[in-house]
């Protein structure tokens, strides 16, 4: 299933939904009026709730998607795209797992030296933004850079999770395009900072379009993540090149913190990146760019920047 978080145009309040694409296009059943029409009354209205109402929930709306109601879809052309999960208690940003990646961040002195466990900065949900959205390049930033990032979302509580049994907890996946503040960032590492205020400015954290859950993934460990600006494409790199992988990644997280439904990894940038090409100044991204980041074959998250 491809599930979305929305607004309808003219409306301000947040939905939850799925996305069907059939032979009728791209529609949107909207999941409170599936349940209103089932007489349910208190069906969760957040992704996160949902995920947290358990597998009876999930199997609810598996059979709507299986047999929806004609007259309650909406086209997507109707809708606003939201964060699939807007307020997650937690979203764990694994840094430095591409060897790709890693060879970049080398070479540039972005990195004082190789982590030799999992290691994450914390994606705030004030930066999040939804798939189509335009995000504002804030003034004297000039080396603002595209990170495509495969984000896993976790179904289930975590505590304590052994690698093998990694997908027994997590629900589905997402796209990051964790936009980079290269400018700050620069200065951030000089300063010895762990925060990353350059991956957090509002706006920088375009999620999305849905979240895919694991039976539309062949092989979670053979993607091709990509990223195009205005048409060329600018990094196409596998999953095969990660360091660690969700299972090593929830793991090593979960060992003392109880990871929850709704929670969020993303699991680091490919190589590829602006500020990794020999002429970066002309790969980073300007007002008017239409970035891309896509899990080839499967999904696409679009972001425009503006000034």
């Amino acid at each position: 299933m491809r599930l979305i978080t929305f607004k309808r145009h003219g409306c301000e309040a947040p939905e939850i939904g799925a996305r069907l694409l059939n032979q009728r296009g791209n529609l949107i059943l909207p999941f409170a009026e599936m349940a209103k029409n089932h007489g349910i009354a208190d069906f969760p209205k957040t992704m996160k709730n949902f995920l947290r109402a358990g597998d009876s929930a999930m199997a609810k709306v598996k059979t709507w998607v299986q047999r929806p109601r004609a007259e309650l879809l909406i086209s997507a052309s109707q809708i606003e795209y939201l964060p699939p999960i807007t307020d997650a208690d937690k979203f764990l940003c694994v840094g430095k797992n591409y060897h790709t990646h890693l060879e970049e961040l080398k070479r540039t002195n972005l990195i004082k030296e190789i982590p030799q466990e999992p290691t994450s900065f914390v994606k705030l949900n004030s930066c999040l933004s939804g798939h189509n959205a335009e995000v504002i390049r804030p003034d004297g930033v000039v080396r603002l850079d595209y990170e495509p990032e495969l984000v896993f979302v976790i179904g289930k509580r975590a505590l304590g999770v052994k690698k093998d049994r990694v997908f027994d907890y997590v629900v589905g996946v997402t796209i990051l395009n964790d936009l980079t503040c290269r400018d700050l960032q620069q200065r951030e590492v000089a300063s010895g900072s762990h925060f990353w205020t350059c991956k957090n400015i509002p706006g920088f954290g375009p999620l999305g379009p849905e979240l895919i859950t694991m039976d539309e993934i062949p092989d979670p460990y053979d993607l091709w993540m990509t990223c195009v600006v205005n048409g060329d494409e600018r990094m196409r790199v596998n999953t095969k090149d990660q360091i660690w992988k969700i299972g090593d990644i929830l793991e090593h997280f979960s060992k003392f913190i109880p990871i929850e439904p709704g929670d969020m990894f993303s699991t680091g940038s490919p190589g590829g990146v602006a500020v990794g090409k020999k002429n970066a100044t002309n790969f980073f991204l300007k007002p008017g760019d239409v970035v891309e980041c896509g899990i080839e074959g499967i999904a696409t998250l679009k972001t425009k920047i503006k000034n």
